[in-house]
């Protein structure tokens, strides 16, 4: 039976399980803390581009339960009690959130989504705060490392018929854009970047004509103004440059030439071909003519390709990034950190004997310290809500596991990473256009040094913990 999806119901089973538990034990007015962070940068990389906030924010402005998700829920009596489904009725987000912009670059253990709230809102909403954050965050930070490699040419993003169902190629053409894409083939996905959709032909369209110049011809009197043409349908040059350059000559006699016209590999050894290719347009005079090229490029191949002087100047990428083909899932995770019952604050962390998944406790802000000369990032601190930073004194910061490995700041400044979003269930915050969110990231790569932002063996940036934060959470893991 088909049904409309429910935002709501897209959680795991034992969110509900365990606020019925808060409704049974009168826990629901807890105030709880989470922090959502990642535990390291995907594809062996040195840096994430955090997103997914947008669809965050309206997931928690307009989350509540229907009387049908309620029937639902009701064959699951008497484990769910009739008072935790009716509280369910009267649902809704009241808390706060404080988040990193998207297209920030993030580090790991520092929050990206901070959540204060009644316990039992903070916990249901876990699981979709995850799914959207990791899902878009992951495939931001592949199309942000494939445009790097394209060094100035245009990427789009062509993925969506190998993604992982539609709305996973929708979100991911929002998170490509943001990641630095120029425009994606989903046309569902001008709803949310306000881009026009982009697109060329595909080799059935050459085959449902009875020769390859009359498809490329038909396809130029309907599309004058979006004229690529696939050329590897039966021979790239033999067959498939001639009868383009053939149909561009034409059109350039008759002035109907647009200003924007080339061809698209698809196949075959792309350097040779995209070298081969150029040589014929540019003897034919069609030296303005784009050479674009798709075929499962990722930003390895990309890189490759540049570095064997290949001529193409626009890439297409599809299966590689919509599916973060070499790394399928980002890992996230939400972790409670502070918990007030009856008026008294409780600092929590999770213990583990892997230092690396020990969290941080408390209520924390995250700062970026940058050097004042270069304007370059130099490492991120993550302290105490209400500490305050004099930045005309030196600061001294540590590796929070090898302290002894010690710096002294003196000519920088700092920012706080993490912005209020939702005060009190309420949206406090001017959401960017998408467009403004690509920018935002172009300036932040703008501030990070080639060492971090390299493919191969990056530069780890230094994530470190105030004194106060330090000292407070080895006072937890001692007690």
């Amino acid at each position: 039976m088909y049904h409309n999806r429910s935002v709501q119901l897209s959680t795991d089973y034992y969110q509900l399980s365990m606020g019925n538990v808060y409704i049974s034990d009168d826990k629901k007015d807890d105030i709880a803390v989470f922090d959502l962070f990642i535990r390291k940068n995907p594809f062996k990389g040195g840096y994430t581009v955090c997103a997914g906030l947008e669809q965050v924010i309206s997931y928690l402005t307009n989350i509540h339960f229907t009387e049908e998700d309620i029937e639902l829920l009701k064959k699951h009596h008497p484990e769910f009690s009739e008072e935790f489904l009716e509280y369910l009725r009267n649902f809704k987000f009241t808390g706060e959130l404080y988040a990193i912009p998207e297209g920030t670059i993030v580090f790991p253990q520092e929050p990206i989504l901070r959540v204060k709230a009644p316990l039992i809102q903070a916990q249901i909403i876990e699981t979709t705060l995850l799914t959207i954050v990791n899902h878009q965050t992951l495939i931001a930070t592949k199309a942000s490392r494939i445009v790097q490699a394209a060094g100035g040419d245009p990427v789009l993003e062509f993925g969506l018929r190998r993604a992982h169902g539609t709305e996973a190629g929708l979100y991911g053409a929002r998170a490509a854009i943001i990641g630095g894409c120029a425009g994606s083939s989903n046309v569902e996905s001008e709803y949310l970047v306000d881009m026009p959709s982009k697109g060329t032909m595909s080799h059935s369209f050459i085959l449902s004509y009875d020769d390859e110049y009359e498809a490329f011809e038909k396809f130029s009197e309907h599309n004058p103004d979006n004229l690529t043409l696939l050329v590897d349908t039966y021979n790239t040059l033999e067959s498939g440059m001639p009868n383009a350059i053939k149909l561009f000559t034409k059109l350039k006699g008759e002035n109907k030439l647009p200003k924007i016209y080339g061809i698209r590999l698809d196949s075959g050894d792309l350097a040779y071909l995209s070298k081969e290719c150029r040589k014929m347009l540019d003897k034919a005079g069609l030296q303005e003519a784009v050479i674009s090229a798709s075929s499962d490029l990722d930003e390895y191949l990309v890189r490759d390709l540049k570095l064997q002087g290949a001529k193409i100047s626009l890439w297409g990428i599809g299966t590689k990034l919509i599916t973060a083909y070499d790394q399928p899932a980002l890992g996230a995770v939400y972790k409670m950190s502070q918990i007030e019952h009856n008026g008294q604050v409780m600092n929590k962390l999770k213990i583990s004997n892997d230092p690396g998944k020990i969290t941080n406790p408390a209520y924390k802000k995250v700062a970026r310290i940058y050097d004042k000369a270069s304007n370059k990032a130099l490492a991120d601190l993550i302290m105490l809500d209400d500490e305050i930073i004099d930045e005309t004194q030196p600061l001294t910061i540590f590796h929070p596991v090898y302290t002894w490995k010690k710096t002294v700041l003196t000519n920088y400044r700092l920012k706080d990473l993490l912005v209020p979003i939702i005060i009190d269930g309420k949206l406090v915050y001017d959401k960017p256009c998408v467009k403004e969110i690509q920018s935002h990231l172009k300036d932040e790569l703008n501030t990070m040094w080639t060492a971090i932002t390299r493919f191969t063996n990056p530069h780890e940036y230094h994530i470190d913990l105030s004194q106060k934060l330090w000292t407070l959470k080895n006072d937890l893991l001692n007690a």
